[in-house]
């Protein structure tokens, strides 16, 4: 009878041969990986703003776009795409010596910028859709006030806000290799991204949808009416600001990654495991007399 889930160290062999094999893909094909990946989290997000947006109750208003937001995620990982976040997970194989720092510095460069360009291509889409202007321009006004808060977020709050996160993002990607099936793995990814979005945490694949579609809303003096914010201030919301935002969040997106999920059970699955095998060979065992 076929397994219906594998167990911890069976998971952590998994993620070392499949993010290996990622290391290796083609630039072409981390690209494009890379783009869809940027569009299924912008998707995600966008769909859980119209979700959420129009309630008032802080803590229901969480519920609802926790509860819809990890469609991304979802989606990332049935359809094979590549996260930067979940890419952390390549210093699985690189503290195994099967890759090097150089492959990882690459696929990490290219899937970064493919996010960027598949969440700048959703946010376009979305924005000359006219997406925006449902509930009367309400939803327009909401993602410019999400990617104003975001980009005066202090360096050491963002750098934080950016290791919590991205540790309940890479739980998300390592359980969901511990189910056999579809079902099984949307339930492992569907509960630590509600976490990380119900608690505020800081996504830097995330950020980009947030920051690129509030600065074309932002040019919508139809959205901008609604808000509570003065012109002034909204002046914070420019190149400079998301930069301010994206540098530390990404630093902690990979600490928080690494550190604690890939790191950590690295360590713990296969890192001591080969090493008790190891010892346990290495005892001399004496024939009884």
């Amino acid at each position: 009878m076929e397994k219906k889930m594998l167990r911890p160290a069976e998971i952590a062999e998994e993620i070392l041969t499949s993010y290996e094999a990622k290391a290796n893909y083609s630039k072409a094909k981390s690209l494009t990986l890379g783009i869809l990946a940027g569009a299924f989290i912008a998707l995600g997000g966008f769909a859980s703003a119209v979700a959420s947006h129009s309630i008032s109750n802080y803590s229901l208003s969480k519920l609802v776009s926790g509860l819809v937001f990890p469609v991304g995620l979802i989606l990332v990982i049935l359809a094979g795409a590549d996260l930067f976040t979940g890419n952390v997970l390549l210093t699985v194989p690189l503290l195994h010596k099967k890759i090097n720092f150089k492959q990882v510095l690459k696929n990490w460069i290219i899937v970064y910028f493919g996010n960027l360009l598949g969440a700048i291509i959703i946010s376009l889409l979305l924005f000359y859709s006219g997406a925006l202007d449902a509930n009367e321009g309400k939803l327009g006004a909401y993602v410019i006030k999400v990617a104003y808060t975001k980009s005066n977020i202090s360096y050491m709050k963002a750098l934080f806000s950016g290791i919590l996160c991205n540790i309940l993002v890479c739980l998300a990607v390592w359980t969901s290799f511990a189910a056999k099936d579809v079902i099984g793995k949307i339930f492992a990814i569907l509960f630590p991204i509600m976490a990380f979005v119900i608690s505020g945490f800081e996504h830097s694949v995330a950020n980009m949808y947030y920051f690129s579609i509030g600065l074309l809303a932002k040019t919508n003096s139809n959205y901008i009416s609604t808000l509570n914010i003065t012109e002034d201030k909204l002046q914070s919301l420019n190149i400079q600001g998301v930069i301010k935002n994206l540098i530390p969040v990404t630093l902690g997106n990979i600490l928080g990654g690494f550190l604690f999920v890939g790191g950590a059970l690295y360590l713990a699955f296969i890192y001591i495991n080969n090493n008790k095998k190891d010892q346990i060979k290495s005892i001399p065992f004496k024939k009884n007399a």
